[in-house]
Parts: C-alpha cells; sequence; structure tokens
C-alpha cells in the first residue's frame, strides 16, 4: 500500500500528505501521474540539451567540461530514477532501492575488477623486445634447409 493510498485510508486529502513526484496515484489523479511523467521528460531533455551545449560551447573552461557533463549525467540519472523508475523515500520502496543499491554494486565491482585485472596483468606482461638492426628483418626469413644424405 502506497503512502497516499494509506492518506485516503485515515480519511486525509492527498494533497495534505508528503507525495514525492514518482508515488503512483489512484485512478482519479491519472493527470496527476501523466503531469509528473511530462515534467520528468522535460527535465531529462533539458539536461540533455544542457550537456551537448557545454561541450560545444566556448565560454566554459576547457577541463570543466568533463566535470560539467558528468554532474548533468548524475543529474539526468536521479531524474530517471524519481520520475520514470518511482524510486522515493517512501517506506513501500525500500525493496526497490535495495535492488537497485545491489545492482549498482555488482556493476561498480565487476568493472572495478575487471580494470584492476587487465591493470595488473598490463603490469605483468614481459616488456616488448626491440626490434632487431639487422638488414633481413623487413623480409621473413626462409629457414635453411639442408639436404638428407642417404
Amino acid at each position: 500500500m502506497s503512502h497516499a493510498d494509506h492518506a485516503d485510508a485515515e480519511g486525509l486529502d492527498r494533497h495534505q500528505t508528503e507525495v514525492a513526484p514518482g508515488e503512483e496515484f489512484a485512478e482519479e489523479d491519472i493527470g496527476k501521474g501523466i503531469r509528473g511523467y511530462l515534467i520528468g521528460l522535460a527535465l531529462a531533455a533539458l539536461l540533455t540539451v544542457c550537456s551537448f551545449a557545454i561541450v560545444h560551447a566556448k565560454f566554459v573552461w576547457a577541463p570543466a567540461v568533463p566535470v560539467a557533463v558528468i554532474v548533468f549525467a548524475i543529474a539526468q540519472m536521479g531524474v530517471h530514477l524519481v520520475f520514470f523508475l518511482h524510486i522515493t523515500t517512501g517506506p513501500d520502496n525500500i525493496n526497490n532501492v535495495m535492488a537497485l543499491a545491489f545492482g549498482v554494486l555488482f556493476v561498480v565491482l565487476l568493472i572495478g575488477g575487471s580494470v584492476w585485472i587487465m591493470s595488473n596483468m598490463n603490469s605483468n606482461m614481459m616488456p616488448a623486445m626491440p626490434p632487431s638492426s639487422s638488414p633481413q628483418s623487413s623480409q621473413p626469413s626462409m629457414p635453411m634447409i639442408q639436404p638428407m644424405r642417404h
């Protein structure tokens, strides 16, 4: 039972309760649900446009561009989590938050472990052999074949 349904069961007005933007609504509030999706769409589109504008703008200090894009990406993930995936701080969303946290942990461990292993393998590789200074190194050498004696 969502927080809004719980408030309806107690006889409280839905507008008097705290309802997060991603909270599910009853059928009479379908317009508010659609409005929430449209707000999320507008915010996501705005953050996307801002990311492209920062990359192509010349008024932003060049080393700050990756930081700005990362900030916009994190903000966009937040918009998606709240408005589209309905991840809120309500008590009925604990399982969703735990599943999301486990998924993030799994991805971080998988990618971080892979990078760690590749870095370790790279540091333990044998150094490359220097190119030979002989003039025949540009041509593939043919093995010398000795005639067989009978």
